[in-house]
């Protein structure tokens, strides 16, 4: 069993900073963890590997150079080899366009790591919230997929897998290769043992550039090739504290409130 994991670094919600000329999160100086829907995808291959340990997962992840931190967590946890595809030119790129590009690392990695099997991704990325890629991945493929998996078991020449819906949860059986997308399962992922991390901690990830992809589109990456444009992007205001009206008796406390609501111009 052969699986690709795709991977995303994104920035701690918490710490949100947006450029205001590009509309685009800014990435440099602010906290990065792993997506949390696509660690759920790699304890999905986690257990998969638990009961057939020749199973090889490899990660994938499409960032800048710092997103190698995010791959070799992933190391320490349970992937076996990691790839980063980053290149200035694949900058700003919307789903579509992100899609396309690791759609075409898929196919540069297999040649390296021979086919998969299936292509595992979370749902959706915390900063984006779109749900897109995955799917889009599948499209670009011509890969059967399955979203809002659970989890995942192989059964014979196929992957079975509990889906979530909306009047219960599903088993469905998928052919390989496929493509599945992960939710948020019953059990929490895994942590990485020292060993492991130790490891991690001493790998080397190969980064593939645009150069590796020489019979990519360039109208169809970054910025420029992206349909979907942001018109404005920006960090919610935080919640002023309230006002505590506590006055000698109940009808004192309405007059206070109703002067109050009236200056503000709601009543």
């Amino acid at each position: 069993m052969n699986i690709l994991v795709c991977i995303k670094q994104v920035p701690d919600t918490t710490e949100i900073k947006i450029n205001p000329e590009t509309n685009t999160l800014m990435r440099e100086g602010v906290p990065s963890i792993v997506n949390t829907f696509d660690a759920f995808a790699l304890e999905a291959a986690a257990r998969i590997k638990d009961k057939a340990p020749d199973t090889k997962i490899v990660v994938v992840s499409m960032g800048p150079e710092q997103a190698k931190a995010a791959l070799k967590e992933c190391l320490a946890i349970a992937a076996d080899k990691a790839y980063l595809v980053s290149d200035r030119v694949f900058g700003g790129s919307d789903t579509l366009a992100t899609s396309y590009i690791l759609s075409n690392a898929i196919r540069k990695i297999e040649e390296l790591e021979g086919k998969f099997d299936a292509i595992f991704c979370g749902k959706q990325a915390i900063d984006g919230d779109t749900a897109q890629v995955g799917p889009e991945i599948a499209e670009h493929l011509d890969y059967p997929q399955v979203t809002y998996a659970l989890e995942a078991e192989v059964d014979g020449n196929r992957l079975k897998v509990l889906k979530e819906g909306q009047d219960g949860n599903m088993v469905i059986g998928i052919k390989f290769p496929c493509v599945v997308t992960f939710t948020k399962p019953s059990f929490d992922p895994r942590y990485p043992t020292i060993k492991r991390k130790m490891a991690a901690n001493r790998a080397e990830i190969p980064t593939l550039t645009s150069a590796d992809f020489p019979d990519i589109d360039a109208a169809r990456i970054g910025l420029k090739g992206s349909p979907t444009h942001v018109k404005r992007s920006f960090v919610p205001e935080k919640k002023k504290g309230g006002i505590k009206i506590k006055e000698e008796t109940n009808e004192e406390s309405a007059v206070k409130l109703a002067q109050l609501l009236s200056d503000a111009h709601v009543i």
